[in-house]
């Protein structure tokens, strides 16, 4: 019975080990390798009435009928309800090639009501550069709609204004990077860190074979969100090494200690690492109700006063039940949480509460308020 606790106990450290370890292509990119934004302005036409007759959109309307070599009178005011101008966005992964599709997503960016049934006209995506890499058209995806009566009333589900194009560019030229460049290449981590970096590096000159000791070394940390590594300079090796690279698994440091508030939404997120400092808490509300309640006042039958409407004003002055709870030393933000819950706290205490631990000093950690 002894024996298998030890080695129940054997397994799970092994277990709690491995559930830390994170590969590299998890925690890291390499720098160079990215996607590209892209953006465009165009026409969604074919809507049931839904467009839009802005200024902006019938000179557009009336380029499109140029260039197709249709001319209109200067007078002539074309009626352009199921027409719509549109802004096109889409994002350019690395090494995509010409003739491959991407995804765009489509925008009204004027009055239109609604984008539903409409189809893009040919647009231009253009990079930062103002270059066109890529080409949209197509017939797009609209989730939501919406109904309007005579009387104005109106109802609108989810966003009629933005709809979805799958496949709906085809990329024209692609983006150079400097992956197949130099002797070496550069891996950037999501979240820099000191302890973090000179880990990674570490794992990858450990399986790679390197001997720092004697001056062998394949991956060097420059700071603390880049780690250099050596690499092969053809290209079809290089992408071999970098298969097997980024498939290297080992255990990032401990994210720094940190609270997060978001006081739009009521939502707070606790770092594992936060510690709470020796610390008595009392926290209660004072509520204020007032309540107004009107009475009519009547003279007799035969008096010669004047009816009268008087206001009678309630005010109940509620205090809460508030408790006091202390914490020892080295006690975690859990065991704060649970207290919180145990007395009935709103998150919005909660804050409050937060808030003036840290004031105090009473919290190992970063206080983040969003």
């Amino acid at each position: 019975m002894r024996l298998f606790s030890v080695v129940l106990a054997v397994f799970t450290m092994l277990l709690s080990s491995q559930a830390g370890a994170q590969r590299i292509k998890d925690v890291a990119s390499i720098q160079g390798v990215r996607s590209n934004q892209l953006v465009g302005y165009g026409l969604v036409v074919g809507l049931p009435g839904t467009g839009e007759q802005s200024p902006f959109t019938e000179q557009s309307f009336r380029t499109m009928l140029r260039n197709f070599g249709i001319s209109l009178d200067a007078n002539t005011k074309p009626k352009i309800r199921n027409v719509a101008a549109v802004a096109v966005h889409a994002d350019l992964p690395a090494f995509a090639k010409p003739g491959q599709t991407i995804d765009i997503t489509v925008s009204s960016v004027g009055e239109a009501a609604s984008l539903q049934g409409g189809t893009l006209l040919q647009t231009f995506l253009r990079g930062v550069d103002g270059k066109v890499y890529a080409v949209a058209q197509g017939s797009l995806v609209v989730s939501g709609f919406g109904a309007q009566g005579g009387d104005g009333s109106r109802i609108v589900v989810n966003t009629p204004t933005v709809g979805r194009i799958p496949n709906g560019a085809m990329v024209e030229q692609s983006v150079p990077t400097g992956f197949a460049n130099g002797d070496t290449l550069t891996l950037n981590l999501h979240y820099p860190d000191f302890s973090t970096a000179k880990s990674l590096a570490d794992t990858i000159n450990e399986r790679l074979g390197a001997q720092p000791e004697n001056g062998y070394v394949i991956a060097k940390p420059i700071d603390a969100a880049s780690v250099r590594v050596s690499a092969p300079r053809d290209v079809g090796q290089r992408v071999g090494f970098l298969a097997t690279l980024e498939n290297f698994e080992f255990t990032p440091a401990d994210a720094p200690a940190r609270v997060v508030i978001n006081s739009r939404t009521g939502t707070i997120v606790i770092g594992s690492e936060v510690r709470l400092l020796p610390a008595a808490i009392t926290h209660g509300g004072l509520t204020v109700t007032i309540s107004e309640n009107q009475q009519v006042s009547q003279p007799n039958a035969f008096g010669e006063g004047q009816t009268a409407v008087t206001t009678q004003s309630i005010v109940d002055v509620d205090l809460a039940d508030s408790r006091m709870f202390k914490f020892e030393p080295g006690l975690t933000l859990d065991d704060l949480v649970r207290a919180v819950n145990q007395v009935g706290a709103a998150p919005s205490d909660l804050m409050a509460i937060l808030q003036a631990l840290k004031q105090a000093g009473a919290i190992e950690g970063q206080l983040i308020i969003i």
